[in-house]
């Protein structure tokens, strides 16, 4: 969408073509008329005489045909000049208005930190930013398609323009102060650069990378990936499945993440849950009851995961609950223990 400002001084472009082509009109017909030429000869006159290049005139004027010129030397310098001030106008605005939505833009990422940056916004940095958007974590995007960035220039989603693979634009986005880096570009070359670049700026950071050949799995691992997705070898898995035991993938795939009213599953760290000065346990908190919600999931310090944990299972520092429960749960789980 174009701004109001971008719009006005099209409709006076509009205005600027119009009056030249009604002066246009009105030479040509003013000296096929007045001094008797043909339609190619009049044409000829009024635009030598519109431009006032100075070349000779096709027949001797007379009288009427001179005192005509003069009007029309007149007109067209003032509808020329108006013109000519419109379109410089609207070039010299569209480039300032378009810089100065770009510097808001990168105000707005200089301020973020602990974000998620997404590197390319083909078919998988689409949906990497639907489910980010899901779950309202900040992200940044870096594409190099102008006309794909141009889609949502007016929406609340922060961009740059750039590529991935230069240092710069990486810098622009804030990765020495982001928190993850999902590089989600078509080429494994340029995502194993984008990892190898992201890990130098940023060694704490969490970097996913996409994959389209098997041999570049153990590549990006190298390189500094915390986690190297396939998405053909996903996709392949996931029909077999459907296959072997439908029930039980369809029953996932409603559980995953693809709006903001339907978020089935939730992980929390239980720092955000209680003072762990004092260490409780899942009975403890009684998330069933107040919320509505069940833990099907507890990750420990170590990294370790335990399925269907039981109910005595101490809740100790730096270590994770994941809970499963309807949208309206999920959302009084978030609201009640200020969740973000």
């Amino acid at each position: 969408m174009d701004s109001p400002l971008i719009k006005l001084f099209r409709s006076k472009i509009y205005t600027a073509l119009i009056m030249l082509a009604i002066l246009l009109l009105i030479g040509i017909i003013g000296y096929k008329l007045i001094s008797d030429l043909d339609w190619v000869d009049a044409a000829y006159m009024t635009v030598i005489t519109i431009t006032t290049v100075g070349f000779g005139e096709v027949h001797p004027l007379d009288i009427p045909s001179k005192i005509f010129t003069i009007f029309l030397i007149l007109a067209s310098v003032v509808i020329v000049g108006y013109a000519i001030a419109i379109f410089t106008e609207y070039i010299l605005s569209k480039s300032n208005f378009e810089n100065l939505k770009q510097r808001k833009m990168q105000k707005r990422i200089d301020g973020l930190s602990n974000h998620i940056i997404i590197c390319g916004y083909g078919r998988n940095g689409k949906q990497a930013a639907k489910k980010l958007s899901a779950h309202k974590k900040p992200f940044v995007i870096i594409e190099k398609d102008k006309e794909v960035i141009e889609k949502f220039q007016d929406t609340d989603i922060s961009f740059v323009l750039g590529n991935a693979n230069e240092d710069e634009v990486l810098l622009q986005a804030g990765i020495d102060r982001a928190e993850t880096l999902i590089s989600a570009l078509p080429n494994d070359a340029d995502n194993l650069f984008v990892v190898l670049s992201a890990r130098q700026i940023n060694a704490k950071m969490q970097i996913i990378s996409r994959a389209s050949q098997e041999t570049s799995y153990h590549k990006l691992k190298l390189a500094g990936a915390n986690n190297v997705i396939l998405p053909d070898r996903i996709g392949g898995d996931h029909m077999a499945s459907l296959v072997v035991v439908p029930d039980l993938i369809e029953f996932i795939d409603n559980l995953a993440i693809v709006g903001k009213d339907n978020i089935n599953i939730e992980e929390i760290a239980v720092e955000k849950l209680y003072n762990v000065s004092e260490i409780k346990t899942i009975r403890d908190l009684d998330l069933r009851k107040n919320t509505g919600c069940t833990v099907i999931g507890f990750k420990d310090a170590e990294g370790e995961y335990i399925v269907n944990p039981e109910a005595n299972m101490k809740l100790v520092p730096n270590s994770k609950i994941i809970v499963l429960g309807r949208p309206e749960q999920i959302g009084k789980l978030n609201s009640e223990y200020d969740i973000t």
